[in-house]
């Protein structure tokens, strides 16, 4: 049963005329409707979902845009990160077309990352552009994916490298629903929390370091804390360079080592984005300090606090081991972050202070991945 409608932190995302606001709280859903009413030229919204979120939930976010008067259209997908591809999302602007929806409606995103992603891109392209609304229902949705405007699919070449910059009109982070998300799916969803402390807030870092039990218990008071910091400081990054021209590129920390191991694992349940991600922090921050970038220490610490929520930290937990180092840096070659064919990384001087580095050397990469494990 949700409890009732809470907005615990309400944080703005400032791209000016495009402003959007972020609304942490519980039982957010419930006021669904009235939340997405200001949006609507017509009382009806398509709503993309997935069929493990559409049978948990879609009753209750059916029931709250009803009684706004509000019609609901699913369009209903499979779970899973394959679903974020071509097909996909030739299955989903098919379907969204079926529906007669014009320029002046809004699609509503309801899912996880999978999902946000899909609908965003298909609402960038759909009759070359129509407003969306993100209900992201895991963590690592609530925490990253569903702010900032970033939609894509993935290709056999990589991941997320077909997509578009178009940001939502309106977040609604319902904790609640949280509940009947899996624990491993929250130890995922952790990865990103954690990110933000590793990447450039020390005192949020030490904050997780006495709290990760806590939020990964699903506390209210630690949980509403931990979204809402992280949303904090997206927004704070994605208000200052949306395109990723600079400073958002941080918000990367553990993405080119964790997407080279997931298009190593194929995209699907043996290893999760956040988990990747997780091995990919801990393996920026170790070749950070190969590198005499980082002190072996705080690589030491980040790598605990990462092991303490669960989530993987070496090669050798992840699902696939052992990787062939040189396949992993091809793959980093075909990173968003590369230019001139040159590798892109975020890496570390210590824990808080992440830097883009440009031009790393592919010969070092491979050498620090044979000693970490790889053949």
């Amino acid at each position: 049963m949700s409890r009732a409608i809470a907005v615990d932190h309400a944080i703005t995302v400032g791209l000016g005329a495009r402003a959007y606001e972020v609304r942490v709280g519980g039982g957010l859903i419930d006021g669904a409707g009235q939340a997405l009413a200001p949006f609507l030229k017509r009382r009806r919204t398509a709503i993309v979902s997935d069929e493990t979120v559409w049978g948990l939930h879609g009753a209750r976010l059916g029931a709250a845009l009803e009684r706004a008067g509000i019609a609901a259209l699913p369009v209903i997908v499979p779970p899973g990160e394959q679903t974020k591809s071509f097909a996909g999302l030739a299955d989903v602007t098919d379907r969204l077309l079926a529906l007669e929806l014009d320029r002046g409606d809004v699609i509503t995103a309801f899912g996880g990352g999978v999902v946000g992603d899909l609908a965003g891109f298909a609402a960038a392209i759909y009759k070359r552009g129509v407003d969306f609304v993100q209900i992201p229902t895991t963590l690592l949705a609530q925490v990253d994916s569903s702010v900032g405007g970033k939609t894509a699919i993935d290709t056999p070449r990589g991941k997320n490298l077909v997509g578009a910059f178009h940001q939502p009109k309106l977040v609604l982070a319902d904790l609640d629903v949280l509940a009947t998300l899996p624990d491993r799916e929250m130890r995922a969803g952790y990865a990103e929390v954690i990110k933000y402390g590793l990447l450039g807030d020390f005192t949020f870092f030490e904050w997780l370091e006495l709290n990760a039990a806590g939020v990964l218990a699903r506390e209210p008071v630690a949980l509403a804390q931990a979204v809402a910091r992280s949303v904090e400081t997206k927004a704070e990054i994605v208000a200052e360079d949306e395109t990723e021209q600079g400073r958002r590129a941080l918000l990367n920390l553990g993405h080119t080592f964790g997407h080279a191991l997931e298009s190593e694992t194929g995209y699907g349940a043996a290893l999760l984005h956040g988990e990747a991600v997780a091995a990919g922090m801990a393996l920026a921050f170790r070749f950070s300090a190969s590198q005499g970038l980082c002190p072996t220490q705080d690589a030491y610490r980040a790598g605990v606090a990462i092991a303490t929520a669960g989530l993987p930290t070496t090669l050798a937990e992840v699902a696939g081991h052992p990787f062939d180092a040189q396949r992993l840096v091809r793959h980093m070659a075909q990173d968003k972050k590369a230019e001139g064919g040159k590798l892109t990384f975020i890496l570390a001087h210590g824990l808080g202070e992440a830097f883009v580095a440009k031009d790393v050397d592919a010969t070092a990469v491979t050498a620090f991945l044979k000693l970490e494990g790889a053949a």
